[in-house]
């Protein structure tokens, strides 16, 4: 049991090690980035000690020690939860990072901060072991915190661009909104449980309450990218793409569903969170994978695809299956991270080519990253016994079985088939026919810190779904009985949508180019979201301060008050006391009378 704790505080204390550099010069030294991947190297092997630990003997331990404050009678503790999630999640998250840095050896090798950009990437990871092992509310939201500001340091990396800048504060504020509803909920506990301690609150608390599981609902929406607060996650890809592979797919997007999931005994008791869940899901699948499909940017469509995933997570929350949608966070974190490092790879081939129209026939020049693609495509889409199939298989299999509304599960089906649709699309113009682009003599696949991550996440698409879903303990009692049409729904749909999208494909490939109907617009401009609230606010805010300030208030104060009111004055007792009044009668009729008056008077 001892072998729990230990180990975490081993992995924590060799992670937190290169972040300080007044202790150690090694941030100075050119090897840093070798040896901070090197440390997470270690530290994943390590984390497999609890880890299998945890599947032999299904373990969990609580660590409690360090008590930071005492208000009255309200006590603080440093508290680390070592159970399922978090062990499980270490695991992957150490895995998928040790890959994402050694392709960042190669990525950045050019950029002048690139020890700082480890640094940054060291400390997001610290920030995320503390949020997914936090036993109580404040640990979590420091987490919570440290994951958002290093996301916003890592997003505005190049921030001599003004893209980059504008996308790293987006990714704050929508984030902000997020934070105000686990702020909201962390009052209402501390109020009402008098303890942010996690066994207390779930012992204490009735869970009929809504407010507080809407302010974490609204937490979840925030960080995880649900609809309302999703045009961060692809505004965000404007950072660099290892970046996008470990925060913006893999780790960091997810918290908000961790969220929900540490808080399953609350949620599984209260239906109207969990009927908002599942509507929230359900939109979220489909609005982001009809975005994914009319997209050109190679990490637009994956980051879409990311959110849409986000969505079906949220689905598999709102039909009270919290272990089945922590099973789809970890299956997914290997082919999501995997397909961003294809895609980097791909646009640092093509000179920072990022448009897949002007891709194509790479399957010949780059094949080790052509095939690693399709494999991360076809696991993303639940094709049978790869990694993606395990979970989201049995997602759908217990969304179609469960009696809930129909309409959040026809929704998730036919997000389903959109999902298989725009892979089919990255393949089929990134990878597939001719060359569309100016050949370069520079493209290879000869560097090992290249080659050799993508090709560990692709032994991770195809075997780690196998060995989680067969070693992990049992949670849930599994569908027994289930209609053959039932359990072949999810497989079929999958097919639909290749089969559609290759025939949509193969019939436009040599079309000229009609003007795009509605429709495409609609998912080409993101369902006109970003322009109605990002433009719409602003613009009528800003029109209303011209019509207060200019029109209402010079008009009344400056105008009507004080220097148009004396002349109008003036102008009214002009025209009462004149005898102007323009007529030529009235001018020789006072010449007349003068001309008589003076004739009397000198008579």
């Amino acid at each position: 049991m001892n072998m729990f704790s230990s180990t975490f505080i081993l992995t924590l204390a060799m992670l937190t090690l290169p972040t300080m550099p007044f202790m150690t010069n090694t941030h100075k030294n050119l090897l840093y980035p070798h040896y901070v991947k090197t440390i997470v190297s270690l530290c994943f092997f390590i984390s497999l000690i609890p880890t299998l630990i945890l599947f032999h003997s299904n373990h969990e331990a609580i660590t409690s020690n360090w008590s930071w404050l005492t208000m009255q009678t309200t006590q603080l503790n440093l508290s680390i939860k070592l159970d399922y999630f978090s062990v499980s999640f270490m695991s992957v998250a150490l895995f998928v990072t040790w890959s994402i840095m050694e392709f960042s050896i190669w990525y950045m090798h050019s950029d002048p901060n690139m020890n700082k950009f480890f640094k940054y990437l060291l400390t997001f990871l610290i920030t995320m072991m503390i949020l997914v092992t936090a036993n109580n509310l404040f640990q979590l939201f420091i987490g919570w915190e440290g994951v958002g500001i290093m996301s916003f340091l890592l997003i505005g990396w190049w921030h001599g661009r003004q893209d980059a800048n504008t996308a790293a504060m987006q990714a704050v504020l929508y984030n902000r909104i997020g934070d105000i509803g686990f702020i909201l909920s962390m009052i209402w506990f501390i109020l009402n449980s008098n303890s942010w301690e996690l066994q207390l609150i779930f012992s204490t608390q009735n869970p009929n309450h809504l407010l507080p599981m809407m302010g974490l609902l609204l937490a979840a929406t925030g960080k995880s990218a649900q609809f309302g607060l999703h045009p961060w996650l692809p505004s965000a890809m404007e950072g660099p793409t290892p970046v996008s592979a470990l925060l913006h797919s893999s780790t960091m997007v997810v918290a908000g569903i961790f969220l929900l999931i540490r808080f399953y005994p609350l949620t599984q008791n209260n239906e109207i969170t969990q009927t908002m869940c599942l509507c929230m899901g359900a939109l979220t699948t489909l609005f982001t994978a009809i975005c994914a499909l009319t997209q050109n940017d190679i990490k637009k469509i994956v980051a879409f695809s990311t959110s849409s995933q986000l969505g079906l997570m949220m689905v598999t929350i709102g039909i009270n299956q919290p272990h089945l949608a922590f099973l789809h966070i970890c299956t997914h974190a290997f082919f999501k991270a995997m397909l961003f490092l294809c895609s980097g790879s791909i646009i640092h081939n093509l000179n920072d080519e990022q448009d897949i129209r002007k891709m194509g026939g790479l399957y010949k020049i780059l094949p080790t990253t052509s095939s690693s693609l399709m494999i991360g495509s076809l696991a993303l889409t639940g094709i049978p016994f790869l990694t993606g199939f395990y979970s989201k298989d049995l997602i759908i299999e217990t969304a179609t079985t469960s009696y809930t509304n129909a309409w959040a599960l026809t929704t998730t089906l036919i997000a389903t088939t959109l999902t298989a649709v725009y892979s089919t699309r990255i393949i089929f113009f990134a990878l597939l026919n001719n060359p569309r682009f100016p050949f370069n003599y520079n493209m290879n696949e000869n560097h090992p810190s290249m080659t050799n991550p993508i090709k560990r996440l692709a032994w991770g698409s195809i075997i780690a779904g196998f060995l989680i879903h067969h070693n992990i303990p049992i949670t849930n009692v599994p569908q027994m009985t289930m209609p053959l049409n039932a359990k072949l729904t999810a497989l079929l749909m999958t097919i639909l949508g290749f089969t559609v999208a290759m025939e949509l494909n193969m019939m436009t490939n040599n079309l000229k180019i009609n003007y795009s109907s509605k429709y495409s617009n609609f998912s080409n401009m993101l369902g006109y979201f970003p322009t109605l609230m990002h433009r719409t606010p602003p613009h009528l805010n800003l029109s209303m301060g011209q019509n207060l300030a200019s029109s209402t208030v010079d008009l009344i104060w400056l105008e009507k008050t004080i220097p148009k009111y004396i002349s109008s004055m003036q102008m009214k007792a002009s025209t009462l006391t004149s005898t102007q009044t323009g007529l030529l009668k009235f001018y020789f009729l006072s010449f007349l009378t003068s001309t008589t008056l003076a004739t009397i008077i000198l008579v």
